[in-house]
């Protein structure tokens, strides 16, 4: 009988993250029904969702002596309570044969894992489930009889990148490709020479499942991978062999798979929206299938007819293919994120998750005679011996292979051996007792259990490096012993041999070496770079207790030193254990950006924000190295105002420069994850040798096109004039992003009639309220651009005016002089106090945009050198961390509102001596750029000031009768002095006009 997918959705507490941002409430949960309020529209009903369990544990809690999370309310639904509504029914339904299943949904950081597997006494539904099952079993053994026997097996894989990896198989996890998945006529797909361990209890299952975890540390550590972007499986098979009534052996069995999804997150969020490679990636491919599965079979269950369900589109989809639409009892839990900051990700998690509970599966109890089983696995396999001794095909499979046929035929030929090995293997198994079965599989883990509990022994005594992950389920599982003597630290490729091995990205094969005398250890970098305490050592150095060691750009370790260690706890010197998130910060922290002192709360977000890019940035850095791909990578911190935003908040984007011929690049955050995700895609097919790892230009993630418009820079017209009816003419100067001049553009606003004529003198304003309820035309003319950046081969002008949603451009103009000639009439019949208020207030921000020249400043000297050295030489000619001069502005009026504006962030120093100077040249710099924007802002404002006094004492003297102004009354308005070059630069020629009008 068909039902339905049960749905659970649970949301977490606040992180650490959204504390920081102080993020408010957005989820309500009343039931079974869960409620998510818009952030931008508090006034609006909240969306109602209903779902088979709404489970809230975003609060009411505390934690015991224990470290368990434990009710506090009765809202709080703690890790027990969601056991036994979600797992005991999986635990159930596998005692009766039903084949079941359990996927957790959701974006990164939402909860997902602790759901599933959870932390210390926390634990999640896999751990209990598991832990259940075998206090069952061994149950069950007490009043066994000899025929009664319970069979466990375990297998766990990754899905990363589209490619199946076995984590209970670390030869196949550096298999080329992954491993194939095979589809079986009757019982669906299934992944090739997959392992499936035999287990006996919870804690021989529990060292198997923290070997699979040691596995999927080593991979995507080997292969520069994120965790958050695989989906991890673990399948646990559970056989019941007892009599029936007439004495027969009958085979009872059930397959529950445990599914953790990767991130869910919105292309919006992780990708850039826009970008040419925005879904290029194999790695956002899976997801994607899963939702295009799982809208199909809604549909399908809602009598929608002719629905096609692609389960082929993925890997993923392949292998869920029973547990969505075919023989399983299936539940889902979707993993909430209760903040603000997170609306849009948690609104579209709710969605899926109401799509969802559409779905209908028909699960049937896997239950046959043991013999009867043995016979059909016989029988298939005699087939399958037959038409491969015929050639292994027949004339129908021949026809639908077409013009491949050879190749096709020789894929069918082996996924039939597959399949004949695989039966054969599953009848020798269903021969033998299950002791057998447990016997031989120790003697395989013998020596990797007894390996294990020796290292386990040896970190007691032994100073050792334990591994820091962003995920802490993939922390500390990996260990490098410090052996009393010298230990070599190197990659694979190392000869002679390295006793410290690491492997992956931008590790060397003479790194470093470490050396152990005595009980005193100390380190020192070779050919590699290693960061201690997020400091760059540059000679030997001591480690202690706790110490932070990074090898390469992302190789993050702690250092452990049990004598260290004892030593301390005698003495009462507790140091607290690193987490990941320290260490980021240090290292951060380190290279100038963690001042927190004096920070406001926005100052404090934007650090956050940069230490997260900061090692991202360092990853992308090194594989363009290592790839060779001519590009190089900075974090750059840009203002609204350099943006073209009157307000707003300051954004941490990164600049991509091309190291041949100089263009540059600025890429928003989202847009550079997305590239840095397709990054790893092909830095993993180079790690495995892949011959098409490279890939045409169009397709390459480090490779930008140079038709794509690049911000040049912005200039900023005050209209305070326009208010008054008086024209601008300026010749502004272009500012990018780090205050650098780029060229002049001309722009001129001219007051005009209905129809586009000249203003007469009796049409200037002396007060512009005097505007309000009344009309005002003019032309906004942008004439021409002068000394703008030699690698920009043609730009224009965009700007928005008051209420436009809408860009006004000029047409795209040649040269590094462009002559625009762009004009556009503006007619307001009815000003409004709003709008006249805008013109008194506020500047027209007009942005200059320009595609680059393909050769660039391509220079003779750089043609054939490799990315490291381009790199090298670049440090060599600039100095390294020099901070770069930022051009002095000059005092026009109209460049007064370019303040904001903030530096790029510098590359972390080698100490810190280094370290202070440069972050003071920096801090200077950025200062000085203020004090001239605000000085300027205050030339605008008493230039624009200068011009509306003159319109009042014009006003005044008529009134009297007067139409005079002594010098003297215009010397004290103008601040004394008598230079009429000043005066005119400062007035500018509208206010020289007014002077004269009687």
């Amino acid at each position: 009988m068909a039902e339905n997918v049960k749905v659970a959705v649970r949301v977490r507490p606040f992180n650490d993250r959204e504390k920081q941002r102080k993020a408010t409430l957005i989820i309500n949960m009343q039931g079974n029904s869960t409620y998510i309020k818009n952030p931008e529209d508090l006034k609006a009903e909240p969306r109602s969702f209903a779902f088979d369990y709404s489970y809230w544990s975003h609060d009411e809690f505390k934690e015991d002596s224990n470290g368990y999370l434990q009710p506090t309310g009765s809202k709080y639904a703690d890790q027990r309570k969601v056991f036994d509504d979600l797992g005991q029914g999986v635990l159930d339904n596998a005692w009766k044969g039903y084949n079941c299943s359990l996927f957790a949904y959701g974006q990164t950081g939402s909860g997902k894992s602790y759901s599933m597997v959870g932390y210390g006494n926390n634990k999640g539904i896999v751990p209990i489930f598991c832990e259940e099952l075998f206090k069952g079993v061994d149950a069950k053994k007490q009043t066994a009889g000899k025929d009664e026997e319970y069979q466990v097996t375990l297998s766990m894989l990754e899905i990363y990148n589209e490619q199946v990896r076995d984590l209970l198989n670390p030869k196949s996890i550096a298999q080329k490709g992954g491993l194939k998945v095979r589809q079986h006529p009757s019982k669906g797909f299934y992944v090739e020479s997959l392992v499936s361990t035999p287990v006996s209890s919870y804690s021989d299952i529990e060292g198997r499942i923290n070997e699979g975890t040691r596995n999927r540390t080593v991979a995507a550590t080997n292969m520069n991978a994120t965790s958050s972007r695989a989906h991890t499986i673990v399948a646990i098979t559970f056989v019941q062999k007892t009599p029936n009534e007439t004495g027969q052996s009958m085979t009872r069995s059930s397959s529950v798979n445990l599914v953790d999804l990767a991130g869910s997150e919105r292309a919006e969020s992780t990708g850039a929206t826009g970008d040419r490679l925005k879904e290029g990636s194999a790695i956002n491919q899976s997801l994607s299938s899963l939702g295009n599965v799982i809208s199909a079979l809604a549909d399908q269950s809602q009598g929608k007819k002719k629905v096609v369900v692609p389960y082929r589109d993925s890997v993923l989809t392949k292998l869920l293919q029973n547990a969505l639409g075919g023989n399983s009892k299936t539940i889902m839990i979707a993993a909430l994120s209760p903040a603000d900051i997170n609306y849009d990700e948690t609104l579209s998690t709710l969605r899926f998750a109401d799509r969802a509970k559409a779905i209908k599966t028909t699960a049937t109890v896997n239950e046959s005679p043991t013999d009867k089983l043995i016979r059909e696995l016989r029988e298939e396999n005699a087939k399958l011996m037959e038409m491969l001794k015929s050639g292994g095909i027949t004339l129908d499979q021949l026809s639908a292979a077409g013009g491949n046929a050879n190749q096709e035929i020789e894929e069918m030929k082996r996924a039939m051996e597959e399949e004949l090995r695989k039966n054969q293997e599953e009848m020798e198994n269903m021969k033998k007792t299950w002791q057998e079965r447990l016997s031989e599989q120790e003697q395989v883990n013998k020596g990797t259990m007894d390996a294990e509990r020796k290292k386990q022994e040896d970190r007691k005594v032994i100073p050792h490096f334990w591994n820091l992950h962003e995920d802490p389920a993939l922390t500390a599982m990996i260990i490098h012993f410090a052996k009393e003597g010298t230990s070599n630290i190197g990659n694979k490729n190392a000869s002679p041999a390295a006793q410290i091995t690491i492997s992956g990205l931008s590790i060397q094969k003479q790194h470093g070496v470490v050396t152990n005398k005595g009980g005193i250890v100390k380190i020192k970098s070779k050919d590699g770079k290693i960061l201690v305490n997020g400091a760059k050592i540059t000679k030997e150095t001591e480690i202690h207790h706790n110490d932070r060691v990074l090898f390469g750009p992302n190789h993050l370790y702690v250092f452990h030193h049990p004598q260290d260690e004892a030593k301390n706890a005698k003495e009462g010197k507790v140091t607290e254990t690193p987490t990941y998130g320290t260490a980021q910060e240090e290292i951060a922290k380190k290279a100038g950006f963690m001042d927190k002192a004096g920070k406001s709360e926005e100052d404090l977000i934007l650090q956050e924000d940069v230490i997260q890019m900061l090692p991202m940035v360092n990853e992308a850095d090194a594989m363009s190295a290592e790839l060779d791909k001519k590009v190089k990578f900075e974090l750059a911190l840009v203002s609204p105002q350099a943006r073209g935003l009157r307000e707003g908040k300051t954004e941490v984007m990164v600049k991509l420069r091309n190291l041949e011929n100089g263009n540059e690049w600025l890429w928003d955050r989202n847009k550079f994850i997305n590239r840095k995700f397709l990054m790893q895609e092909m830095y993993q097919n180079y790690v495995e040798g892949a011959d098409d790892w490279d890939v045409s230009r169009e397709k390459d993630p480090f490779w930008e096109d140079a038709d794509i418009e690049v911000l040049i820079g912005t200039v900023h017209v005050h209209l305070m004039s326009l208010s008054h009816k008086l024209d601008i003419e300026e010749t502004l100067t272009v500012t990018n992003y780090q205050g650098k001049e780029n060229g002049h553009i001309e722009i001129m606003v001219e007051p005009c009639t209905a129809k586009g004529g000249a203003l007469g003198e009796d049409d200037f304003l002396d007060d512009p309220k005097d505007l309000i309820g009344k009309e005002l035309n003019f032309k906004f003319k942008i004439n021409f651009g002068r000394g703008l950046p030699a690698n920009i081969r043609q730009s224009c002008c965009k700007w928005k005016f008051y209420l436009d949603n809408q860009y006004t451009s000029t047409a795209f103009v040649d040269g590094m002089n462009p002559e625009y000639k762009f004009e556009k009439f503006f007619k307001y019949p009815k000003c409004t106090s709003e709008f006249v208020d805008y013109l008194m207030d506020s500047v027209a921000v007009v942005e200059v945009w320009g595609k680059q020249k393909d050769s660039g400043m391509k220079s003779g000297t750089n043609m054939g050198l490799a990315t490291k050295d381009l790199m090298a030489r670049e440090k060599s000619n600039l100095g390294e961390n020099k901070p770069v001069p930022v051009k002095k502005k000059t005092d026009k009026p109209a460049e007064a509102t370019d303040n904001g504006i903030v530096i790029p962030v510098p590359p972390p120093p080698a100490d810190k001596k280094q370290n202070d100077q440069q972050m003071n040249a920096y801090k200077k710099q950025a200062d000085d750029a203020d004090k001239r924007a605000k000085a300027a802002e205050q030339r605008a404002t008493s230039s624009e000031n200068t011009v509306s006094n003159i319109r009042g004492l014009l006003s005044q003297k008529k009134k009297g009768g007067n139409d005079m102004i002594s010098i003297a009354e215009l010397e004290a308005m103008l601040g004394g002095g008598n230079s009429n070059s000043v005066r005119k630069e400062q007035m500018g020629d509208q206010a020289s006009k007014a002077c004269s009008i009687q």
